[in-house]
């Protein structure tokens, strides 16, 4: 578990470090070469060190073992970061949304090579930070990673879209078409949608985690076989589980003998959570609960 906490927290920093320095030279540029598209996502990147600052705290904090006061540990945090990342992420398509209809009715032109090689060298950048972020998102199962690694997809978004705006503006240049002006614009618009769309998914999934939404079906199923297989069960009565950000606490009710002695009922319990966290390294705690079955 320390492992993976560990490779989280580096995740986060490349991020961070990252997104410190493509603000800086999106904002740069887009001021030297007056390229409003390149601006505008550094604008954007700008918010993206807000969301990583967050998503690193958050990881940060929810390493801290159970206390008196968090007897579930806090995990939690992660999915609190999560959702934060997704406000950003919503209040950044909005932005976009706004700055391209607004370029739709003035759209400037004189776009530059080096503007576009900016947005470019952006692109590259930020595809592979989402590709490394969301592999270790996902062997960590860690909720602040992997809306890290989503952020970093909407960036590839908006890096694509300035890519895109600048190269029909210099090929509008280039041939004479009076409608290149409007390619930037018209991309800010759909990657705003797409934008909104991730921001969206990622704010849902957090609020269904802190309203203690159940694990999926598979999960479930899967450790109601494990539970059966055991001999002395006789029947499940309610399995349930939940997630607290990168791990999970599993609840189990089964039926049992009930002439057993409290030492039966004691190597049961111990049985099923042995099993259940064999099988699953994201579980860390399995609460057992006995009720007495009789044959008649």
């Amino acid at each position: 578990m320390a492992e993976r906490h560990h490779s989280g927290l580096l995740a986060i920093w490349i991020s961070l470090i990252s997104n410190i320095v493509l603000t800086i030279m999106k904002v740069a540029a887009g001021l030297l070469l007056g390229s409003p598209v390149l601006l505008a996502d550094g604008v954007h990147n700008a918010g993206d060190i807000i969301a990583t600052v967050a998503a690193l705290t958050s990881s940060m904090v929810s390493k801290k073992p159970a206390d008196e006061d968090h007897p579930y540990g806090h995990g939690k945090a992660e999915v609190v970061a999560s959702a934060f990342v997704s406000i950003v992420l919503i209040i950044a398509a909005l932005w976009i949304a706004l700055q391209s209809i607004a370029a739709l009715f003035d759209p400037e032109g004189g776009e530059s090579w080096l503007a576009l090689g900016a947005a470019a060298l952006s692109l590259v950048w930020k595809q592979g930070l989402y590709i490394y972020t969301l592999r270790v998102g996902k062997a960590t199962n860690s909720k602040s990673v992997l809306a890290t690694a989503y952020d970093h997809l909407a960036d590839v978004y908006a890096s694509l879209a300035a890519v895109i705006g600048i190269g029909i503006g210099l090929l509008g240049e280039h041939y004479g078409w009076s409608w290149g002006v409007y390619g930037d614009p018209v991309a800010g618009i759909i990657v705003s949608a797409l934008v909104l769309k991730l921001g969206w998914e990622i704010g849902h999934e957090a609020v269904n985690i802190l309203m203690e939404r159940n694990v999926s079906q598979e999960k479930l199923a899967k450790y109601e076989a494990l539970i059966i297989g055991i001999e002395p069960i006789k029947r499940i009565d309610r399995v349930r589980a939940r997630e607290h950000g990168h791990y999970i606490t599993v609840d189990v009710r089964v039926g049992v003998p009930g002439d057993f002695t409290i030492q039966h009922g004691h190597d049961i319990s111990r049985m099923i959570k042995q099993r259940i966290m064999e099988a699953d390294s994201d579980v860390i705690e399995v609460m057992v609960h006995l009720n007495p079955w009789y044959a008649k």
